[in-house]
């Protein structure tokens, strides 16, 4: 990704954000929530800017970053592939699909495709066992995934 991504209005739209807040005290967790998804991720100096303008040490925001799994400090693709790995589905096959999946897009979990459009996770759960193995592309369900589906599932997210 570029670094223009991170430009002046998207830290002004954070900022009006912040100042909209009744009450700022506590507000650490809403705040950066709010500037992952105005961003796509958490670099340091997003980071920075968030602790100086509610007043926190630069560490407690970094200590919060790093400790809840949801917030990212590396750009992620536009398509976010989830393979649950619960227990159900990965008894159901997930990790075979897993595999498919790094193998039809060139990466491994964690990563991001060159084009910055695909980046694969895995997930413990999405309560969704019944339709184990599970896929979730960003916000989008997908149950009872073979690894033969995988191709289908990406030609749905490609241009």
């Amino acid at each position: 990704m570029c670094k223009n991504v991170l430009t002046e209005g998207k830290y002004l739209e954070l900022e009006e954000f912040i100042n909209s807040l009744p009450d700022k005290k506590g507000a650490l967790i809403e705040v950066l929530h709010k500037a992952q998804h105005i961003f796509g991720y958490l670099p340091k100096e997003v980071q920075l800017f968030v602790a100086q303008k509610l007043d926190l040490p630069a560490s407690k925001v970094f200590g919060v970053v790093s400790f809840y799994s949801y917030f990212t400090t590396e750009p992620r693709g536009e398509f976010v592939v989830n393979v649950c790995m619960g227990t159900a589905c990965f008894v159901r096959g997930a990790a075979a699909v897993l595999e498919e999946l790094e193998k039809d897009l060139g990466i491994k979990v964690g990563q991001t495709t060159p084009d910055g459009k695909f980046t694969i996770e895995v997930l413990r759960c999405v309560g969704a066992c019944g339709l184990a193995p599970v896929v979730m592309v960003n916000d989008r369900v997908y149950g009872h995934v073979t690894p033969q589906d995988i191709k289908n599932i990406l030609a749905e997210y490609q241009d």
